[in-house]
């Protein structure tokens, strides 16, 4: 796989500005981690709209260097995340970094959860994938962890990985326009993350 972000790289908030309409007819924002080694003012502005107006703030932590490295630019979003998503090795990341002294995934989570918010309308949700292990969700002040069981597949019906973590967002983040409650929005995650590994690429 060759990688070349090109245009991504030189993404501005002016870019974000210009096109300042159609975030006013949002009322769901979805933010990848990677946007934050670019355009952290970009991530902000969205960030503090969805505040202002009490939209919705989600943020993916893509990949585990982006906690590892990018921990301050994390740190500034935290207060907005009305729901953050990532893997079990994102979570890790994000605990050491943070100097939790745990890789136990309901602790991160609830930690996570529970960080200082703005929006205080809603509570912040944080959702974990583990492959094929159960979903973890912590919800802001709540003491109990949930776990939601995944879709199975056969090992022989196993395609290709990639791209399965932005598959279940996808999935979730439907759920969430159409209004639908946590536990079917996860499901919704977990069977668009099936399918997903059933073909090559992040088709």
């Amino acid at each position: 796989m060759c990688t070349d972000l090109a245009a991504a790289n030189c993404y501005q908030i002016d870019h974000l500005k210009q096109h300042w309409d159609y975030v006013k007819n949002a009322s769901v924002y979805f933010v990848g981690g990677y946007h934050l080694t670019v355009s952290v003012p970009s991530v902000l502005a969205l960030a503090e709209e969805a505040a202002k107006e009490n939209k919705v703030f989600m943020l993916s932590l893509s990949a585990p260097f982006i906690p590892q490295f990018f921990k301050d630019q994390v740190d500034q979003t935290a207060p907005y995340w009305d729901y953050v998503i990532g893997n079990e090795s994102e979570a890790m990341s994000y605990a050491d970094s943070h100097d939790l002294k745990t890789h136990d995934i309901p602790t991160i989570a609830k930690h996570m959860a529970n960080l200082p918010k703005k929006n205080t309308q809603r509570k912040r949700t944080v959702i974990v994938t583990q492959g094929t292990d159960p979903t973890v969700i912590a919800i802001q002040g709540e003491d109990d962890v949930k776990s939601f069981p995944v879709h199975t597949l056969e090992k022989e019906k196993i395609c290709d990985t990639t791209g399965a973590g932005d598959a279940f967002a996808g999935g979730f983040l439907a759920g969430l326009v159409e209004g639908k409650d946590l536990t079917t929005c996860v499901d919704m995650g977990s069977w668009l993350a099936r399918l997903s590994i059933m073909e090559l690429g992040p088709s």
